[in-house]
């Protein structure tokens, strides 16, 4: 049984920085993609950040710039850098794992979520 555990998340004034750790436990074959997603209220769940596992990144258009994310592969770990943060930011953020639990199952996994606030 896999397991995502977030942390990191919390309350900070604009312009300021948080980290987001996103660690995987569990039995795995293979992790494809880590990514990050958020939702603030009344919204949809939208994309923020993803990293494939050769390294290759994609952002969000609203976040590029300021955000960065990471993953350690040793420890199934990904990381969101958060800096210049704006009260738009507000929102639940979630880690996502996509890969391969065996040959013929696929992972799809999301963390229990993190509350990122953002005061103006």
């Amino acid at each position: 049984q896999m397991q995502l555990v977030e942390s990191g998340g919390g309350l900070v004034q604009a312009g300021g920085s948080l980290r987001l750790s996103c660690a995987a436990s569990g039995s795995i074959l293979r992790i494809n993609a880590m990514g990050w997603y958020r939702q603030a209220p009344g919204n949809q769940r939208e994309l923020v950040a993803v990293i494939m596992s050769g390294g290759d990144t994609n952002y969000a258009d609203s976040v590029k710039g300021r955000f960065t994310i990471s993953r350690d592969n040793a420890k199934n770990t990904v990381y969101l850098q958060m800096n210049n943060l704006k009260p738009e930011d507000t929102a639940v953020y979630y880690c996502n794992v996509n890969g391969k639990r065996s040959v013929f199952r696929n992972y799809d996994g999301w963390g229990q979520g993190t509350q990122v606030t953002v005061s103006s």
